[in-house]
């Protein structure tokens, strides 16, 4: 960019939660200009200054950057001695291809599910629309995509084999996940910014699956619960509800919470109730004991799930931590150059190294303790005199 080009205003009028920012290249720019972009000549690759926005987006989603969810599945789809991959659960459903418990294939290379061996499975995303009239002369396809196709669904490999088929001329309307890497220029993926549908469980940025970061609860379907005649549960409802709708009669509130108290402890001591474990990098959930075919329920799972890179980005600390990685990589270049003399008697401005340093330090320490007063925190909304 020339030093007297000029951006239109236009691109300046953000919020926080309406927020310009979507890409690298814009918080690129950003950066630059704090740092007196184009007048000053920085010492940096363009490439370094990405690698900067990286390191601090996989800081920030390693302590934040998270939305809390709920997952519900299928027993059935639990593989045995291997799991749940929760980052699939349910990407596909949304698109209605699977007819048999509506999930992807989430096969894993090898049983014993190590840290780094499980694969991901074959997704494409569609770059353009197609009406539901376009598939009539295919039977196979017609009565699944009534509705036809919109831009940025995600396909699965088996479906699109079958639109390549029965219709060659889509064969470049799709670009398949893992051999599409984190654009650098500010677009969508057929490169127009228009308003389009999204996956919530696919980030289009990264080109994969978000990624559950923990999971903190699990609930098991059952028969069983107040809502169910002849249940424990149901005759302690109804002695709690005729003790205060017909006088002191029946159970009590105390005696109530004693006594799920107490089934709880039972549940635990006679592991009646299943635990879980989660490996977050191969992002399989494991059950004990384990479901069976002769056991099917339906399950939720609480969890947390990291936010897409396009929502990432627009966070004030991704900015500042990436502006404090790229002042000191520009002293330590500048560094090489201590006491050499520039035209005019100037020199090198070396002080950039220390200064970002020390707003390196101070923003790992805000992320990682929380928010002090006047740094994002939830401002007075009203006072109680």
């Amino acid at each position: 960019m020339a030093a007297c080009e000029i951006t239109p205003v236009s691109a300046f009028m953000s919020t926080n939660l309406n927020n310009k920012l979507d890409c690298f290249e814009q918080l690129a720019d950003r950066i630059k200009r704090e740092l007196g972009w184009p007048l000053v000549s920085l010492e940096i690759h363009q490439d370094g200054l990405h690698q900067n926005i990286q390191v601090a987006v996989e800081m920030y989603t390693k302590f934040a950057g998270y939305t809390q969810e709920y997952l519900v599945f299928d027993s059935r789809v639990y593989e045995k001695d291997v799991g749940i991959r929760l980052d699939t659960l349910f990407t596909v459903y949304n698109s209605k291809l699977t007819d048999n418990y509506k999930y992807t294939q989430q096969k894993s290379s090898s049983q014993n599910v190590g840290a780094y061996h499980s694969t991901r499975p074959t997704v494409y995303v569609s770059t353009s629309s197609f009406p539901g009239t376009f598939f009539t002369s295919s039977s196979a396809l017609s009565s699944t995509f009534t509705n036809g196709i919109f831009a940025y669904q995600i396909i699965d490999d088996d479906t699109h084999a079958q639109m390549v088929a029965d219709f060659p001329e889509m064969s470049g309307a799709f670009k398949i996940s893992r051999d599409v890497s984190i654009p650098s220029q500010c677009e969508d993926l057929d490169g127009e910014n228009a308003s389009m549908k999204y996956n919530n469980m696919f980030d289009y940025d990264a080109m994969d699956y978000r990624k559950v970061m923990a999971v903190t609860n699990f609930e098991e379907g059952s028969t069983t619960g107040i809502n169910t005649l002849f249940t424990l549960e149901q005759t302690l409802a109804q002695q709690t509800y005729f003790s205060y709708a017909m006088g002191n009669y029946g159970f009590d509130l105390v005696s109530w919470y004693t006594l799920k108290e107490w089934i709880d402890t039972r549940e635990k001591m006679l592991a009646t109730r299943r635990s879980f474990s989660f490996d977050e990098r191969t992002q399989y959930l494991v059950m004990y004991p384990q479901p069976n075919d002769t056991s099917e329920f339906y399950g939720a799972v609480q969890c947390y799930v990291e936010r897409p890179i396009r929502d990432v980005i627009k966070e004030h600390w991704v900015q500042k931590y990436a502006l404090a990685l790229t002042k000191i990589v520009i002293g330590r270049v500048r560094g090489k150059f201590q006491g050499v003399s520039l035209l005019g008697g100037g020199s090198f401005n070396y002080d950039l190294l220390e200064e970002g340093r020390q707003e390196k330090e101070q923003l790992e320490l805000e992320l990682k303790e929380g928010a002090s007063p006047g740094w994002d925190s939830d401002p007075c909304i009203f006072l109680v005199a």
